[in-house]
């Protein structure tokens, strides 16, 4: 089950994973100067189709490959705010692999497996209103696929 952690977050208050119980989320570890930020836009739409049933998307930049992820917080929130519109919690930069991973990563990466833990940017995680892990996802899946929305239908219901 999905430890309850706070989550230092890019703008606004701490994100408080505990205030989330019995919703499914969408955890994202992403960064701003990738090939794949574009996938925000995606994450946008998924959050705002589905935050109604209950789902919550979370965004995790981290710098952890290649470096992709701004050291300032201000330029990262250009890019979620100005650029994507994001309106879901975005965490502030933390890594994502190795010993000093955030506890949710290691959480999530003891869930998945060996081949389920980030090796680059904008893995994602779908975790169901029971707070298991329900499926992962590599960064070359699109947010929007047909996987994912049936990983997140499942989660919208797993109890």
């Amino acid at each position: 089950m999905i430890p309850a952690l706070i989550l230092p977050a890019l703008r606004g208050p701490d994100i408080d994973l505990a205030q989330y119980r019995g919703r499914p989320l969408l955890i994202v570890n992403t960064a701003s100067l990738c090939g794949f930020t574009g996938q925000y836009a995606g994450l946008q739409r998924l959050h705002a189709e589905y935050g109604a049933r209950g789902l919550v998307v979370i965004a995790v930049p981290s710098a952890d490959f290649g470096n992709q992820e701004h050291a300032d917080p201000e330029r990262t929130r250009q890019v979620c705010d100005a650029q994507f519109g994001l309106t879901f919690p975005v965490a502030a930069r933390a890594h994502v692999k190795g010993p000093q991973a955030a506890p949710l990563f290691r959480w999530l990466g003891q869930e998945a497996g060996l081949l389920g833990r980030p090796r680059w940017n904008f893995y994602k995680y779908v975790i169901g209103r029971n707070g298991r892990l329900v499926r992962w996802f590599s960064c070359m899946t699109s947010p929007e696929s047909s996987t994912v929305r049936a990983a997140i239908e499942r989660a919208l219901v797993a109890t």
